[in-house]
């Protein structure tokens, strides 16, 4: 744990205090009752901590990898952490309180925590380019690694950024109530939804573009890391094309107003087109390994 916190210090107590936050949310799911928008009320903090201590230590990890502007990399990492907290903060002060956090100006104090939210990830985002472009100039001892963690990070940034679609969304009963936004696209907010991740059964849902989006990070390394040897530049570069599609796909499903799993036509042919590549990447990877060890001679 010593080694870990050595990582990056500021990040890696936020994911602990994420990891703490958990619990506490299960707790608040048993014991408090209170429905927000159609979810128990402490739904939220719990899949935000699990999401947030999630990034924040492979961000960490990452981190330590940098050969190339350390010294900003490492207050980027720091003001990650702080906007991470910050974020935190108003989506469980705002449970207690029993209203919501995001795209509520309902009343000033209301307003002044949505600005805070809202400069939070916009900061967080900023900082987040910066260590990727710091990673993108750091020299690594194994390239399929580095692109991996690049193409990672570059994905992560874009799927950080779909969170804005959100904040146009918005009908005239949830303006005149001071929600200026909204996850569900061609339904409100609230309706019947998804066990688990709490996403739309009847209409769009943004948070999963945004979800998938911002997951790359830990997604295409860990492809790599389970590839080990087998692992190459071309797998990686196949993966990030399949998962970039994978993102565009869910963006426009839920954009065209579709639950994740009632598609149109449209979109169920657009599925199996980004699986197959993504198949034909892997195998086409697994065949060319294998046939370079046969060709090695014993």
């Amino acid at each position: 744990m010593t080694r870990i916190l050595r990582w990056h210090p500021p990040l890696v107590l936020f994911a602990l205090l994420m990891a703490a936050l958990v619990p506490v949310s299960l707790v608040g799911l048993v014991v408090d009752d209170r429905i927000l928008v159609g979810s128990p009320i402490w739904f939220k903090p719990l899949k935000f901590a699990a999401s947030l201590g999630l990034y924040a230590i492979t961000l960490a990890w990452m981190l330590t990898l940098t050969t190339r502007f350390r010294r900003a990399t490492r207050w980027a990492g720091t003001v990650v952490a702080l906007m991470g907290t910050s974020e935190m903060a108003v989506i469980v002060g705002q449970v207690v309180r029993g209203t919501r956090s995001h795209f509520n100006t309902a009343t000033p104090f209301d307003e002044l925590l949505w600005d805070i939210m809202t400069y939070s990830i916009l900061t967080l985002w900023i900082m987040h380019a910066v260590i990727a472009v710091a990673l993108l100039f750091t020299r690594f001892s194994d390239r399929t690694t580095g692109l991996a963690i690049r193409l990672g990070l570059f994905l992560a940034l874009i799927g950080l950024a779909l969170g804005i679609l959100m904040t146009g969304q918005r009908n005239d009963e949830d303006v005149a109530a001071g929600i200026v936004g909204a996850h569900s696209v061609g339904v409100r907010d609230g309706g019947p939804q998804m066990a688990l991740t709490g996403w739309s059964t009847t209409g769009g849902d943004l948070r999963i573009p945004h979800f998938v989006g911002i997951h790359a990070l830990q997604v295409i390394p860990l492809v790599v890391l389970l590839f080990r040897r087998r692992a190459t530049t071309k797998l990686v570069w196949g993966l990030a094309i399949g998962y970039a599609g994978l993102t565009a796909l869910v963006t426009w499903q839920a954009l065209r107003g579709q639950p994740l799993l009632r598609p149109d036509l449209l979109t169920a042919l657009g599925a199996p087109a980004v699986v197959t590549w993504t198949v034909t990447v892997i195998a086409r990877t697994l065949r060319t390994t294998d046939d370079t060890t046969e060709a090695v001679p014993a």
